[in-house]
């Protein structure tokens, strides 16, 4: 008998995974407008578009009690749902919150758990509309899935950039990636000696950017006000680098990124520098600033180019062209996908 084949996890990576399963999804009902492969699936429910995304939160792989404020956790989990809400060009209107708890877990730390997550819901006006909650043989895990409604010629999906287009982020970006530095330093500092006091460096914008993010609904109103709908739209969870990628991949082109119009918080810039980082590469490659990275036709440029907190970083050329980062120095170098691994 023949040893039945064994391919490790890791060697698909999350989105090798994704694909390879995805290859067997059948969708039957007309209702399913797009199913696996985009920030959040689309539904056909008459007048409205029903948008609906799942977020799993692991304790160990996506966040660390050691300097984590449950508060936080609980805000952080329903916000980060509500970014793949907002990068489909629709609103959020609902969650839902699943728990696995171990039982190091009181009812006051669920409760503190709970707190985060009602002040993201009321901050961003959605309702808690049900979950479930269930024993954990280690450990704390949450499920949020979130509930949303768009205009079907409003929705916004990864596939349609074009040649041509200009590529556009929110905000900065590297900072979540720096906070996590500092705070993994302080850990480590504090394992070798419990006596010694975090020193935090007054860095409250980057340790904020990872324990406390927020999504951009804020861009989407004001993208919609102005009157202007991106051709392709993502939020920025695993890194520009990484989501530039899914861009391209799915809209079959190629882009370029010029590093001067990569935004970089002025305390990212610093605090790179003193952990001998490019800043470029963190801005790159760090991941969770939950920022939107979107493309729009150049026609749109007058409407936008005075709107604040966005940036025209770069343009998508054709695919043969690959993807790039034109320096400030002058130089041309590939970019290749290295965000967040999940596997």
């Amino acid at each position: 008998m023949s040893e039945q084949k064994r391919t490790e996890i890791a060697a698909l990576g999350e989105f090798g995974l994704i694909d390879r399963l995805a290859k067997k999804n059948i969708t039957v009902n007309p209702s399913t407008l797009k199913s696996i492969g985009d920030d959040a699936a689309v539904i056909d429910n008459g007048d409205k578009m029903t948008v609906v995304s799942t977020d799993l939160l692991v304790e160990g792989i996506h966040f660390d009690l050691m300097y984590t404020p449950l508060k936080h956790l609980g805000y952080k989990s329903i916000v980060v749902n509500l970014s793949d809400i907002y990068a489909m060009n629709a609103q959020p209107k609902q969650v839902t919150v699943s728990l696995a708890l171990s039982n190091r877990f009181s009812v006051e730390a669920v409760e503190e758990i709970y707190e985060g997550i009602y002040a993201a819901c009321k901050a961003y006006n959605v309702d808690l509309v049900g979950g479930d909650t269930t024993s954990s043989p280690r450990g704390l895990v949450i499920s949020v899935t979130a509930i949303g409604q768009g205009e079907r010629d409003q929705l916004v999906y990864r596939n349609g950039a074009k040649v041509g287009d200009l590529v556009c982020i929110s905000g900065d970006l590297g900072a979540a990636y720096l906070g996590l530095q500092i705070l993994e330093r302080e850990k480590r500092l504090y394992l070798d000696n419990p006596s010694v006091q975090p020193d935090l460096e007054q860095q409250t914008y980057l340790v904020g950017k990872i324990l406390k993010p927020e999504a951009r609904k804020d861009i989407i109103e004001m993208l919609s006000k102005n009157g202007i709908k991106p051709t392709a739209m993502m939020d920025i969870s695993d890194g520009l680098a990484s989501e530039l990628h899914h861009i391209c991949r799915q809209s079959g082109v190629g882009a370029y990124i010029e590093e001067s119009g990569v935004s970089i918080h002025p305390d990212a810039q610093m605090m790179a520098i003193n952990f001998k980082l490019d800043p470029i590469t963190c801005a790159l490659s760090g991941g969770e600033d939950y920022e939107l990275l979107f493309t729009i036709d150049p026609s749109d440029i007058e409407k936008l180019k005075y709107l604040p907190d966005i940036y025209i970083a770069g343009e998508i050329v054709p695919k043969e062209d690959g993807i790039t980062l034109h320096t400030k120095g002058g130089n041309i170098h590939p970019i290749s996908a290295q965000g967040w691994q999940h596997f």
